[in-house]
């Protein structure tokens, strides 16, 4: 980013309202802010409708009696009116607070009882009632807005109201109060607190509330910008709504800055069918979904016609071969440039179309490792795919070049970062990017933030050129019986990488003499293995005990195995008869493990693997989307790798 498109970025305002008004100014009509793909047409939002939404809606609000410092609870799915609802709530000097929508009423709860908010506003009828089945037990809840009127005609709760109508409060309210948003919004200032961000809960405790300024956040928005400048003419296809905090740097921060166009798909069903129409120039996911897509592709290949296997088979080590040379930062001669144009024409281009990334300049990937075979996968299709770290409390502290990519690493600190290694190999960090502390609770936030640094709880190091490297969660890394140390996101996101494996769970520790994992089928690609193999099942249960389902997994683990040091590798495994599910609090909101929580959940299957029974009988408590609590009763096999040690 050139000293010139800084100085313009900060002619903008110190404020998210101030930059969205600079926009409105600038583009009124003539530019698109964001599309809503809407029973099957994209409806555009030009910068206009933006300003005019979020100050009526703010005016409506302040109607309903909204102050300054007051929290906005938003709970729905990406939408323009998702990102309306924050910035009205920051013009009214207050401060939002995303909710993922599948999050259950007594999550909910939590968060509107911790954050203390006084308004929400909700997508849809799911949304509403899940609120109105806590309310009694949110007595600070003042009004719930909701956007999507379909199924709530007949509901006539007091504590309800309609966008529009809210609207059409805001538009009185003017009236009264001419000018009073756009004062509003000349005093806020860099300081205000904006947003409440919440942890995802890895430690199966409570999520926090990191509380953010404009200056925060701002920060994290400045540092992706400088590292890749964004262009007016930018599409970008959010994958999560802002309740996760890479969206607030990017769908908020990166968006406004740039003037750039938010795609927001009909719904998460449909989320890659409609990025695939808009062909993002831009494009952020979690490591899961790339590991997840990098399967769903290599699995489509193996059931499809032998052409096409032949055509995979033959084509894809171009790629490989093109990839490896630009990791060592050397040039193809012209042999290998002629083949992977052909390549790229007959096979890459076509790939990277079926997922809506034929135009993608930029693709980030964070959350957790992404596993170095994806990575050379995505690299070997062009798709310049990298690895970005921050935290919800610390800020973004990483980030790559195009042209400095290296597989094991998440890229060198941000100019402006301050980072260090404590004794026990913790990342910490200091940097204007870091959060004021934790929402009134002042114990929790002296833990992780200590005269300005911030202590992540992530194990890393530093390489000679500056680049980071992610190992795993300090609690996490583990030192086996045997005295070999063993990082399990490491493993798991390798075993990830495998078309026929969903998710992995690798168990180690002390009192362990050996790793062992616990593996959730990918019952898709599964499925479809098992017909074209004749193998017969009912349900996911079935197909996951079935040997001949465990031998395709063995196969994966033995690939997996051979290129880790024998102390470390894994020596038994279990098929889980069921899928992980952050509604049984196995997963949190953005996929991430709950290992002290299933620890617990699972002792029964753990200390069956680490004894001579060769199966265990299950029983678990499963949580139906209703509310309803289920049984499930299996055999589980328990398989053990011969020749692990060697």
């Amino acid at each position: 980013m050139t000293t010139e498109t800084e100085q313009v970025y900060r002619e903008k305002g110190d404020t998210w309202p101030e930059v969205l008004k600079y926009n409105y100014q600038k583009y009124g009509d003539s530019h698109i802010a964001m599309r809503y793909k809407h029973r099957g047409i994209w409806q555009p939002y030009t910068w206009k409708d933006y300003y005019l939404n979020v100050k009526k809606l703010a005016l409506g609000l302040l109607s309903l009696g909204f102050e300054p410092g007051d929290k906005l609870l938003i709970i729905g799915n990406n939408a323009p009116q998702w990102y309306y609802a924050e910035l009205a709530a920051q013009a009214n000097h207050g401060a939002s607070v995303g909710v993922y929508s599948d999050l259950l009423p007594s999550e909910i709860k939590y968060i509107a009882r911790n954050s203390e908010a006084r308004f929400a506003v909700v997508e849809d009828q799911e949304q509403i009632d899940k609120l109105l089945e806590i309310k009694d037990k949110l007595p600070r809840l003042k009004k719930v807005i909701y956007w999507n009127y379909k199924g709530l005609a007949h509901y006539d709760d007091p504590i309800l109201s309609g966008y529009r109508e809210v609207l059409e409060l805001g538009g009185r309210y003017e009236k009264e109060h001419p000018r009073l948003f756009e004062e509003n919004i000349k005093t806020g200032k860099a300081d205000d607190v904006c947003a409440i961000v919440y942890t995802s809960g890895t430690t199966g405790a409570e999520p926090k509330g990191a509380v953010h300024t404009y200056r925060t956040m701002r920060t994290g928005a400045d540092y992706y910008l400088h590292l890749d400048p964004w262009y007016k003419n930018d599409n970008v296809a959010p994958y999560l709504p802002p309740v996760w905090m890479p969206e607030q740097w990017f769908g908020i921060g990166c968006h406004l800055l740039s003037a750039s166009i938010l795609n927001f798909a009909e719904e998460p069903e449909t989320q890659q069918e409609d990025t695939r129409e808009i062909g993002p120039s831009i494009v952020l996911y979690g490591a899961r979904l790339w590991e997840a897509q990098a399967g769903m592709l290599q699995a489509r290949i193996l059931g499809a016609d032998a052409i096409k296997r032949f055509a995979f088979r033959r084509l894809m080590p171009i790629g490989y071969k093109i990839a490896d040379l630009r990791y060592r930062k050397q040039k193809p001669n012209l042999f290998w440039k002629i083949l992977y144009a052909l390549a790229h024409i007959a096979l890459f281009r076509p790939i990277r179309d079926s997922l809506g990334l034929t135009n993608a300049r930029i693709c980030y990937t964070t959350g957790a490792i992404l596993s170095p075979d994806a990575f050379r996968f995505y690299h070997a299709l062009n798709l310049p795919l990298k690895s970005l770290y921050g935290t919800t409390e610390g800020g973004a502290l990483t980030g790559t070049k195009n042209d400095d990519v290296n597989l094991e690493t998440v890229g060198p600190v941000h100019k402006g970062t301050e980072v260090r290694i404590a004794s026990n190999g913790e990342i910490i960090y200091r940097q204007p990017g870091t959060f004021l502390g934790y929402y009134n609770d002042p114990d929790k936030t002296a833990e992780v933030l200590k005269d300005g640094w911030f202590y992540s709880g992530d194990s890393g190091f530093i390489t000679e050129d500056g680049h980071v490297v992610f190992v795993d969660r300090v609690k996490d890394l583990v030192e086996l019986a045997s005295g070999d140390k063993l990082a399990p996101q490491f493993i798991e996101s390798q075993l990830r990488s495998s078309p026929y494996i969903k998710d992995a769970w690798v168990l180690a520790g002390p009192d362990r003499a050996y790793a062992s994992a616990v593996i959730v089928i990918n019952y898709a690609n599964v499925g479809r293995w098992a017909g074209e193999k004749r193998v017969a099942y009912a349900t996911f249960t079935e197909l996951s005990q079935r040997p001949e389902v465990y031998e395709l997994v063995k196969r994966d683990i033995d690939r997996i195995n051979s290129a880790l040091p024998p102390g470390t590798r894994v020596k038994k495994y279990v098929n889980l008869h069921k899928e992980f599910d952050p509604d049984e609090g196995e997963l949190t909101r953005t996929m991430k493990l709950r290992r002290t929580f299933m620890e617990e959940r699972y002792r029964g299957l753990i200390n069956a693997i680490y004894s001579d029974k060769t199966e265990v009988p299950i029983e678990a408590q499963v949580r139906y989307r209703d509310g309803r609590m289920g049984t499930v009763k299996t055999i589980i096999s328990i398989q053990s790798i011969k020749g692990a040690d060697r």
